[in-house]
């Protein structure tokens, strides 16, 4: 008996492969199909099959399941035929296991049936488990049955540019050829329970859901995507931010509420960026800043803890401790030990543009800016971009409030706001605020932003939403408000190059185009 251990020997990718090769292999396996129904064996009539075992569970649980019978399903990845027996490997969700198939024991008709199977096939199986005399544990095959006929290429991996490109676009080939990347999403699940279940279980939150069609795009600085109702004849667009229906909500008496969801962004692609992404919202009545500040580190550090089993994580060769309490730092503060200009002792528009131009910035667009703007703006260009400054994870509090609609003025100044945004990698992970709860404040601010979107001055600022000053003014009590992008903490934990490494299918440009 052959029992050296399986080699794989899956066709080329169809990169390497010509056209007329391509088309030989497809119809190779069509006329298998063809004779296969001809024989009364159509594998597509096949409607079940009860499965009691996984590849893992049989691995680790050797010494209990050796010598038992099993049922397995799986898509056959590598054979090798040797005359009257064979060895296959079989791929079920939890991995590989080997297969040994003696035309004895099958009988020679089914075993010559079963010489039809190609790769990519997904079979039924029913055997022993046993060891090989090299060690390999592996299941006896007595019975099998075709279950699923692969009329395609299988490729045995992806490399390089035009592959990794394929890989987004067939991501049903990427998750059976590349291991990793199933591994990832099934962490990318464990990362979005534990979320869930720290906000339930530590907090006491609602998950709640809310419109994703709106015909105002509030709750955040963004383009949004537009489209039409048909039956009300009305202009709709996609949620960017679910922030103020939330808030209804906590008005309504809800005092605690979360939505996970995707939220649409009609903005630029890169590398962290994706027109719709993951993101999550919570609510915390009678709670402030310094609350959700709390929240957002546990979320952050309990997720990363149950799917790496440590609250330090290795992220492209940098490694970050999640651990709490995370250091904190005023955005003035950030940009006069970044810049060396304070403009904690700078008071007018027109001082604070002038220590901006002769620090550096463009004369032409510092001009008309508040001090509030300027000082985002320096922020932006100067600190995020600061080599390590922004690694974290760190909190960044004192946001001015011509950039913060939604936020509680600073009692101590109200020039800024009681909001932070966390920041790991240098990426904002998060973004929260102790509420603005105070109706007429409210009005006057998106009154404001809404001239700028009429005048075209912000194409992103936040429109006039009536409504939602109306729940202001039937009354929401103090409250703390958390966003946090989930797909960002998720490249972070799973160490993802790219947001469409952990998006299932992410945003791509048709081929033809």
């Amino acid at each position: 008996m052959a029992e050296e251990k399986i080699a794989d020997i899956v066709p080329e990718t169809e990169e390497q492969m010509t056209e007329e090769q391509l088309t030989e292999q497809r119809r190779i396996r069509r006329d298998k199909l063809k004779t296969l129904r001809e024989m009364g064996r159509d594998p597509f009539l096949n409607e079940k099959w009860d499965v009691d075992a996984y590849s893992k569970d049989i691995k680790e649980n050797f010494e209990e399941m050796e010598g038992k019978q099993v049922s397995m399903a799986g898509r056959i990845m590598a054979n090798r035929h040797m005359g009257k027996a064979s060895f296959i490997d079989i791929q079920d969700k939890q991995g590989r296991i080997q297969c040994y198939i003696r035309q004895d024991v099958i009988t020679p008709e089914e075993y010559k049936i079963f010489l039809m199977y190609d790769i990519g096939d997904i079979i039924g199986i029913k055997g022993e488990i046993f060891k090989t005399r090299h060690g390999e544990i592996s299941v006896k095959v007595s019975e099998l049955v075709l279950l699923s006929k692969s009329l395609q290429v299988l490729p045995n991996k992806f490399h390089g540019l035009k592959d990794q490109d394929q890989r987004y676009r067939q991501r049903y080939v990427d998750l059976i050829v590349n291991p990793d990347v199933a591994a990832t999403f099934r962490k990318r699940s464990e990362i979005i329970h534990e979320v869930k279940r720290v906000l339930e279980e530590q907090y006491g939150f609602l998950e709640v859901d809310t419109p994703i069609l709106t015909t105002i795009a509030g709750g955040a600085n963004a383009r949004p995507f537009n489209t039409h109702h048909n039956t009300l004849d009305l202009d709709m667009k996609l949620r960017i931010s679910n922030e103020l229906y939330l808030k209804r909500l906590i008005v309504g008496g809800l005092d605690r509420v979360y939505e996970m969801g995707k939220m649409f962004r009609n903005e630029g692609m890169d590398r962290n960026h994706n027109p719709e992404y993951t993101g999550m919202e919570c609510y915390m009545a009678y709670g402030n800043m310094e609350s959700v500040m709390d929240v957002t580190e546990q979320v952050v550090s309990q997720a990363a803890l149950k799917a790496n089993g440590s609250m330090i994580i290795e992220y492209q060769g940098k490694t970050f401790d999640l651990t709490p309490p995370w250091r904190k730092v005023d955005m003035t503060e950030a940009i006069a030990e970044i810049t060396g200009v304070d403009f904690s002792k700078i008071d007018t528009d027109e001082e604070a543009q002038a220590a901006a131009i002769a620090y550096g910035m463009d004369k032409d667009e510092v001009k008309g800016l508040s001090r509030g703007k300027i000082i985002a703006e320096m922020f932006e260009t100067y600190c995020e971009d600061a080599p390590g400054y922004l690694d974290g994870p760190i909190f960044v509090t004192g946001h001015p409030v011509e950039i913060s609609p939604l936020s509680k003025r600073d009692p101590r100044d109200p020039r800024i706001t009681r909001r932070f945004e966390a920041y790991i990698n240098g990426w904002e992970i998060a973004n929260a605020f102790s509420e603005l709860n105070d109706p007429i404040d409210q009005y006057e601010r998106f009154r404001v932003q809404q001239e700028q979107l009429d005048t075209g001055a912000d194409d992103e600022a936040h429109p006039m939403d009536e409504d939602f000053v109306n729940a202001l003014e039937v009354g929401m009590p103090p409250t703390g408000g958390l966003g946090i992008g989930i797909d960002r903490i998720i490249m972070l934990i799973t160490n993802a190059p790219s947001i469409r490494d952990i998006i299932l299918f992410p945003t791509m440009k048709p081929i033809d185009q």
